[in-house]
């Protein structure tokens, strides 16, 4: 395996610039699974029948505290990497561990919103629009869910093998799904939440 030594250790190898680079064709993929669910909700959010609407359910001091927890762990894990490419094992590990901490916190969150969403009558068969919402919002968290086991494998390979080009490799790429995350939820934020409230 030919390291240059020129280059961040993450892409070091042409192994991990193509994993990196396979990574941004996964997350192409992904934009089109959300491009699909945020087509679906704008075309059902009308569509309540007899069951609640956005107005009727959403709470403004959950989405903002959700919002400002997501974005803050977009900037953690940024700080991970940065430590992590001055070669600070243990910083890493922190701002990653942070960032997991964080994650969790908006999951917590998030079930709340849920429990609180089927106590005003909104469950996942109430409407079409309760359907695609839930499926929408769910689908986020389930990615976000999947994040928070993939950090911690991360946080244990480094403790276990350092900073070598392998672990740093798989930490970059942690950090591009973790920062597209944030990227999805700016944009529930913006056009479920905010558009909804309205």
């Amino acid at each position: 395996m030919k390291i240059d030594h020129s280059l961040p250790l993450e892409y070091s190898t042409e192994e991990n610039r193509l994993k990196i680079l396979g990574f941004w064709i996964f997350l192409g993929a992904e934009i089109m699974l959300f491009a699909t669910l945020f087509a679906s909700y704008f075309t059902l959010v009308d569509r309540t029948g007899n069951g609640p609407s956005a107005a009727d359910i959403f709470q403004t001091p959950p989405v903002l505290i959700n919002t400002f927890v997501l974005l803050t762990s977009s900037f953690t894990i940024g700080l991970g990497i940065h430590a992590m490419r001055l070669g600070k094992k243990k910083a890493t590990m922190a701002f990653f561990a942070i960032t997991l901490v964080l994650g969790a916190v908006f999951l917590g969150i998030e079930i709340y919103e849920f429990y609180h969403f089927v106590h005003e009558g909104a469950a996942l068969q109430t409407s079409a629009f309760t359907a695609i919402l839930f499926t929408t919002l769910g689908t986020h968290g389930a990615h976000v869910t999947l994040g928070l086991f993939w950090g911690l494998f991360i946080i244990l390979q480094i403790k276990k093998h350092g900073l070598t080009p392998e672990t740093t490799n798989k930490s970059f790429i942690f950090s591009l799904y973790w920062h597209f995350l944030d990227v999805v939820w700016i944009f529930i934020f913006s056009f479920i939440y905010l558009k909804g409230m309205m």
